[in-house]
């Protein structure tokens, strides 16, 4: 087969398909990878545009806690590696994430990736207390402090927002040095952060993205992957992706029951077979 894994993301919700349910399936059907979404909330208010356009679907109201649908995830199989896509760091403690991402990693025997990203309702960040205007600088620095909780045996981060000194925090990850960061996002500096912290870029997917990848390739000086999240299920376009050198391509699936998410998994895989010649 032709070297490049498949995902699948999610918004795990209470009505439809369970976390460790689908993740035992994802396996069983031979995927690589799942990644669940997160929301702590959705304002009522919404005055934060929906960026897909139109009403806002009820799953970003709804979702599990994060790390709590990845533990049912990771318990419930052996090789599918599980992550976030993403987790909103600009709303979360970096001691506390760094711990929960860590005993995952553990649990899991070394297959979790940390998917991070600043997110984009700003009435949802600011009820976590974080200034939209300087969210970048915070979404750097947290991601930067988790690692070093992750690396450093007696951890220290002193910063503009984050600023502990010499912290014991176990277990650290199975993987080393740290769990893959992935950064999603599509802004225009994006690229940027990339370079200073990530592992990888996770982006969804726009008809530029590959350009784009283009760049952060001809900019690294370090190996840096590609995941592209959403493209059309065509095996053409998977063609596209390998040639582009793309690590891992991934696609949403419906919060729904196993009747509505079967026809998706059906589409993907078909164009999967296509592609890699066993149609």
């Amino acid at each position: 087969m032709r070297r490049v894994d498949f995902g699948i993301g999610y918004f795990p919700t209470a009505d439809a398909v369970g976390p460790g349910e689908l993740a035992a399936w994802l396996e069983e059907r031979g995927f690589e990878s799942l990644v669940f979404a997160e929301h702590t909330h959705i304002p009522a208010s919404r005055e934060s545009p929906y960026p897909g356009g139109g009403e806002l679907p009820r799953k970003y109201t709804a979702t599990l806690d994060l790390f709590v649908a990845l533990t049912a995830a990771a318990v419930a199989t052996t090789r599918l590696r599980v992550g976030s896509g993403i987790a909103l760091i600009v709303e979360r403690d970096p001691i506390i994430t760094a711990k929960e991402a860590a005993s995952i990693d553990v649990l899991s025997g070394g297959r979790f990736e940390l998917g991070v990203g600043a997110g984009w309702n700003r009435e949802e960040m600011e009820n976590h207390g974080t200034d939209p205007r300087t969210r970048m600088r915070l979404f750097a620095e947290r991601t930067e402090a988790i690692k070093a909780i992750w690396t450093e045996r007696e951890a220290s981060f002193h910063g503009e927002f984050v600023d502990f000194e010499r912290i014991l925090c176990e277990p650290k990850p199975a993987q080393r040095p740290h769990p893959p960061i992935l950064v999603g996002g599509l802004g225009p500096t994006v690229i940027d952060r990339v370079l200073a912290f990530g592992d990888a870029w996770f982006p969804n997917w726009t008809p530029d993205v590959l350009d784009r990848a283009a760049e952060l390739r001809a900019r690294a000086e370090r190996p840096i992957d590609f995941m592209a999240m959403g493209p059309p299920a065509k095996p053409e376009v998977l063609e596209e992706l390998f040639e582009a050198g793309t690590r891992r391509v991934s696609w949403w699936v419906p919060s729904a029951g196993r009747s509505v998410i079967e026809p998706r998994l059906e589409r993907i895989e078909k164009a999967i077979a296509e592609f890699t010649g066993e149609a």
